[in-house]
């Protein structure tokens, strides 16, 4: 029997990975979208404490269609998670920035999708946890998309 190709492998543990992570819905209590666009919002706050970014930028580091963003902002917002708000210097560039009343909504969901990471933590081990984040950062770094 022919020895399998790495490239073989390589497809072979993305599917899996990608049914681990479907199936453990690491986003429980917000959609995925909704949970991705969060995060950033949450990055940003916790950098700066205003977390005002620009859709511009949404699209840019998730690599979500422009609709889709739309979508997801307008669900965050009936939420009450976001608000919009025009630029200062530029009135045509939209920002949103998430309402700090309500942080604890998305923390909740936060902590728990943290819980699923502290579980995979504990069975692949801080090493191998490492060389993932770096594997992840360097495809992301060099844009890679499907």
């Amino acid at each position: 029997m022919a020895e399998k190709s790495t490239e073989y492998n390589l497809l072979t543990a993305w599917v899996k990975l990608s049914g681990i992570l479907k199936n453990n819905r690491i986003t429980k209590g917000l959609l995925y979208n909704e949970a991705t666009v969060m995060l950033l919002l949450y990055s940003c706050y916790t950098e700066d404490g205003v977390g005002l970014i620009s859709i511009k930028e949404i699209i840019a580091q998730t690599g979500m269609l422009k609709s889709l963003v739309n979508r997801t902002i307008n669900s965050l917002e009936k939420k009450g998670l976001l608000v919009r708000q025009a630029g200062e210097k530029d009135k045509r560039t939209l920002y949103v920035r998430c309402v700090e009343e309500k942080l604890d909504v998305f923390l909740q969901v936060h902590a728990s999708s943290l819980g699923v990471a502290k579980g995979i933590l504990d069975i692949i081990g801080p090493e191998d946890a490492e060389t993932f984040i770096r594997i992840v950062e360097k495809l992301d770094k060099a844009g890679y998309k499907l």
